[in-house]
């Protein structure tokens, strides 16, 4: 009757914390270098007003990719997170199966 396997549930937890980890990690490495390679592209632009530097910084080739590889990152840190709450969720459910099947159990005796 009961399909759902806490055990199975926790070993996944288990086996993909590390990866969400990482990729949450990557999220906040990203994030905040996003700030420094601003900052560097800033300093090397040629253009006299903050504007201009901002323009050439924001619009910049590598900036733009650190973007990306920011998208990257999340897609795979929210994936992760949504597995793992998912797992979690099947624990909770199974918790609550057995404790209805417990009630079943007490009322039919």
């Amino acid at each position: 009757m009961n399909s759902i396997d806490p055990h199975e549930a926790i070993d996944y937890m288990i086996r993909h914390s590390r990866a969400y980890a990482i990729a949450k990690a990557e999220v906040t490495y990203l994030t905040e270098f996003r700030k420094s390679k601003k900052a560097i592209l800033f300093a090397s632009a040629i253009g006299n007003t903050v504007a201009d530097k901002e323009n050439y910084a924001y619009s910049h080739p590598e900036y733009v990719k650190l973007l990306k590889d920011l998208e990257k990152a999340v897609v795979e840190a929210e994936r992760l997170k949504w597995m793992l709450t998912a797992a979690q969720a099947r624990i909770d459910i199974y918790r609550t199966q057995e404790a209805s099947n417990r009630a079943l159990d007490r009322n039919t005796q």
